[in-house]
């Protein structure tokens, strides 16, 4: 039999993080067993689902690159199926009508509670009797499932362990609404059912809705696939994950520049681990990915570990990789990389010292965009009068050079120093500002080769009237 898992959002909001980890887990098991995975788009809250929500999903899901096998389905085209085992279930005696008025059962759940009981529907309250006799052929109803009332509900959690539920503790849930529309919990097995869904993976906020629907399971005579309910996420202070705390749209992580790798990667170790390793390839967490090895624990949700990773991967991934993601930022900042070096060159050189895209955006920029002004700080340090004649020999230099490599500009910067008897920061600095226009960047030869030889002249000259003007003003 063919593994088949899903991911079944509901798109009344974002995919964040909690979702976006529970579609990673179902994705790499269904790759770990060679099987399918199935996208769902679980749309039967009229009122709140969106199709701005639904595209946040499906663009979350796509940036993540969990690519689906199946779908996406939508379970607001499949109400006829839905209404049809509906009605079969009535005719089964496995459904019935109940007309009990919305006000009659807030108040009888306003009872229980007051009286210490668990609140739930109780068919056979005399008030909810004569409520159902008391109703014409024109009286709104819902349809509601018969829940058995012996036994137990069993089953095997693939996190949680043995599991089981008696029946006396479920009341009959509505499968169809007043207005004919179907409910979530029917919804939900009919569509597992005829979809072969074999591993049902979710949060554990689903705990209390598998028994009611192994039940309707039963009663269509549909296979009850396996579940797993991982636990939740919680904020590195030990409380539930909010926006503070990163619970945020997947998509906000691409926008403060992170690599999809790392939040995949984040993501998988937040439950799930594999001894003492942190760094998974996608291959790798194919390979090992297991649903017995998902924690039962909650996972704390720490956000210098998620930088942390994704310095590592700006680092060491391909620059290629890197690229893909880094142009969205390039683009957003206005950054036109058409004119300079190949962008795989700027990240190899500076990519090790950022964090996130944002940032290696941000330190690109001097390769493509010439700058009008010096970094204030750093200008006021390096480009003073006694820098004047550092800059004008390397220009000398600079200009006469034949061949344009790291390795003649390297000789320049040193044969200046030795001609004027100083160090290499006093020859480096100055240099540093004047052809990047800030006090950081990497091996200043490397930075000069790749900028190029005219904007590299320019911009020692801007540096050098830079320095006179001063020397006027002072």
């Amino acid at each position: 039999m063919t593994v088949k898992t899903r991911f079944a959002p509901s798109p009344t909001g974002f995919l964040h993080v909690g979702g976006a980890r529970t579609a990673l887990y179902s994705w790499l098991f269904a790759k770990h067993m060679d099987g399918e995975f199935v996208l769902r788009i679980e749309d039967t809250d009229l009122e709140r689902s969106t199709q701005e929500a639904i595209d946040a999903i499906l663009e979350g899901m796509e940036w993540l690159g969990l690519d689906w096998d199946e779908g996406p389905y939508y379970q607001t085209k499949r109400f006829d199926r839905y209404n049809q085992l509906i009605d079969q279930l009535l005719a089964e005696d496995k459904a019935y009508k109940c007309y009990c008025p919305k006000l009659l059962l807030e108040e009888l759940r306003e009872e229980q509670m007051a009286a210490g009981l668990k609140p739930r529907y109780d068919a056979k309250h005399p008030k909810v009797v004569a409520a159902n006799a008391a109703a014409t052929e024109d009286s709104p109803f819902v349809i509601r499932f018969r829940n058995p009332k012996e036994g137990t509900v069993v089953f095997d959690d693939k996190v949680r362990g043995h599991i089981e539920i008696a029946n006396s503790e479920l009341d009959d849930l509505i499968i169809r609404r007043t207005d004919g529309s179907p409910t979530y919990n029917f919804c939900v097995v009919v569509d597992d059912w005829d979809m072969g869904i074999t591993q049902v993976v979710r949060g554990e906020d689903h705990i209390n809705n598998t028994p009611r629907q192994i039940n309707i399971y039963d009663a269509l005579g549909a296979p009850v696939p396996e579940f797993a309910h991982c636990a939740m996420i919680l904020g590195d202070d030990g409380t539930k994950l909010s926006k503070r705390h990163g619970a945020v749209s997947v998509m906000q992580y691409r926008d403060e520049g992170y690599l999809p790798q790392a939040l995949l990667n984040y993501l998988v170790r937040l439950g799930w681990s594999h001894g003492d390793q942190e760094i998974f390839s996608m291959e790798e967490m194919i390979k090992l990915f297991s649903l017995g090895s998902i924690s039962k624990s909650p996972s704390a949700f720490n956000t210098d570990k998620l930088l942390w990773l994704n310095n590592h991967y700006i680092k060491t991934a391909e620059p290629e990789y890197v690229a893909k993601y880094l142009q969205w930022h390039l683009d957003q900042k206005g950054i036109d990389t058409a004119n300079g070096p190949a962008i795989t060159d700027v990240i190899k050189l500076v990519g090790e010292r950022c964090n996130t895209l944002i940032e290696l955006a941000e330190q690109s920029r001097y390769f493509y965009q010439d700058f009008s002004e010096f970094e204030a700080g750093a200008a006021k340090k390096h480009l003073r009068p006694v820098a004047k004649d550092a800059l004008a020999l390397a220009l000398a230099k600079v200009e006469a050079l034949a061949e344009w490599t790291t390795e003649n500009l390297h000789k320049v910067i040193a044969e200046t120093c030795e001609e004027l008897e100083v160090g290499m920061g006093k020859v480096g600095m100055p240099l540093r500002v004047a052809v990047t226009g800030q006090g950081q960047s990497p091996s200043v030869d490397a930075v000069m080769m790749m900028v190029g030889k005219e904007r590299v002249i320019a911009r020692i000259n801007m540096a050098l009237a830079f320095i006179a003007e001063r020397e006027a003003n002072a």
